[in-house]
């Protein structure tokens, strides 16, 4: 097994950054849209995946969103991994999250994006965060 990040297939913008992914960065992970993998084997459930890109490493625990994307860079080459150890911190993590929420929500909105980009209204990432 290898590490695996999980995008959603049926959003262009999410492939169109899956293929950046795969042209520009250097990695051992393989990156999948979870509509064509296992979702069980790799322990993850549809409303995850719907939810948010996803990181199954070999070894450790899962993570979503924006720590799925630093973990995916920190598997990378030198300059990705520094950027990757960068959005780890808790400090940026925390600016982080709600940066993706609204690339989440408004992904449809974003360069490549279409209709069918737009995540269910009943999806977690759609709700407003509340503090």
């Amino acid at each position: 097994m290898t590490d695996t990040f999980v995008y959603d297939g049926d959003c262009a913008f999410c492939t169109m950054c899956a293929r950046f992914i795969e042209r520009r960065i250097r990695t051992s992970a393989v990156v999948v849209p979870w509509q064509f993998t296992d979702l069980d084997a790799l322990g993850l459930t549809r409303a995850q995946a719907v939810e948010a890109v996803q990181w199954v490493p070999t070894t450790g625990e899962t993570a979503a969103g924006p720590v799925a994307i630093a973990r995916l860079l920190r598997s990378s080459g030198p300059m990705w991994r520094a950027a990757g150890r960068l959005l780890d911190l808790p400090p940026v993590t925390a600016l982080a999250w709600p940066v993706y929420r609204w690339v989440a929500r408004n992904r449809h909105r974003l360069p490549g994006g279409t209709a069918a980009c737009a995540i269910p209204a009943d999806s977690p990432a759609r709700q407003q965060p509340t503090a």
